[in-house]
């Protein structure tokens, strides 16, 4: 027996006003996320923009430079002139003797410039109030640490978890999307974020797989912008979207236009739903390895090359 269950258009007001709201803030806060990366990864490179070396730098490190002389040249540029940067990067590259340290002038521009968000108050960012601490960024960078990602993985896992979870609640109430598409729509955010978490780590060892980092989360950001515009589309424009204004009648399901386009490519839309996606996966996989190899291998190996 079909399981019955009220669609996106057909509830009443005040929860599509509470299931919007919900969904607006989330946006919201996903617009942000995507801003603060910019500025942080984004910046890693010295160029504003997200990269590949952005994503290899704040992962494995650039282990031509120090930490410091990194975030100088990177995040932390706009926070002191050129020439307090020279002087710190000079003190840096001399050995970063604690001897030199005030005579140099160094202590005088990172007490200036930097202690007031360094300082012993700051939380999980390094105190430079303390000299021995801030030699400590003055070795090879080696990226983010073991312990680091530790953290920021548990908390990402956790976090994004329920935000899609919720996302998903709601899109499981949309009429336009067949059952199969729904279930697809509504895993691939999960798998996306795995892989996600997993590519960290594995750019930690090396640096070819930071692609991984950046194709994930395209993956992510993808799967919401489906989830919450068709859900936005069914609560509130459902008339004006799904229904055909000449005969009245239903448009086709976006998800049964889908399968006909892809039906002339091998899709088999009578084969049930794990067929189905083994076949989506297949696929994915083989223009993902042709890729692969034909671009993104090349670019890496030759970036690698470069720095090399």
């Amino acid at each position: 027996m079909t399981q019955k269950y009220i669609s996106l258009k057909d509830h009443d007001t005040p929860i599509k006003v509470l299931f919007t709201g919900y969904l607006c803030s989330v946006a919201v806060g996903y617009f942000f996320a995507l801003v603060q990366i910019l500025f942080t990864h984004g910046m890693a490179d010295g160029q504003f923009g997200l990269s590949i070396d952005d994503i290899v730098y704040s992962y494995y490190g650039n282990r031509s430079g120090t930490v410091l002389e990194k975030k100088l040249n990177g995040s932390m540029k706009q926070n002191a002139s050129e020439k307090e940067r020279f002087e710190i990067m000079q003190w840096v590259r001399d050995g970063a003797d604690i001897k030199t340290y005030q005579s140099t002038g160094v202590k005088k521009i990172i007490d200036e410039r930097c202690v007031m968000c360094h300082n012993k108050e700051a939380g999980t960012i390094p105190d430079f109030s303390d000299v021995e601490i801030l030699k400590t960024v003055t070795t090879e960078d080696e990226g983010a640490t073991f312990a680091s990602l530790t953290r920021v993985s548990h908390i990402h896992l956790f976090g994004i978890s329920f935000i899609f979870m919720f996302i998903g609640i709601i899109f499981s109430f949309a009429q336009s999307p067949t059952v199969q598409y729904k279930c697809i729509a509504i895993g691939m955010p999960y798998a996306f974020l795995l892989v996600d978490i997993l590519s960290w780590w594995l750019t930690k060892i090396h640096p070819m797989f930071a692609v991984l980092v950046i194709l994930a989360g395209m993956g992510m950001g993808v799967s919401f912008m489906f989830m919450w515009v068709i859900s936005i589309l069914e609560m509130w424009f459902y008339p004006q979207v799904f229904i055909d204004k000449t005969s009245g009648q239903p448009r086709k399901q976006l998800s049964t236009v889908v399968m006909e386009t892809l039906e002339p490519f091998g899709f088999d839309k009578n084969a049930s739903l794990l067929k189905n996606m083994s076949w989506a996966i297949g696929e994915i996989i083989g223009f993902s390895r042709e890729k692969w190899q034909t671009v993104l291998l090349p670019f890496l190996k030759d970036k690698l090359d470069k720095k090399s």
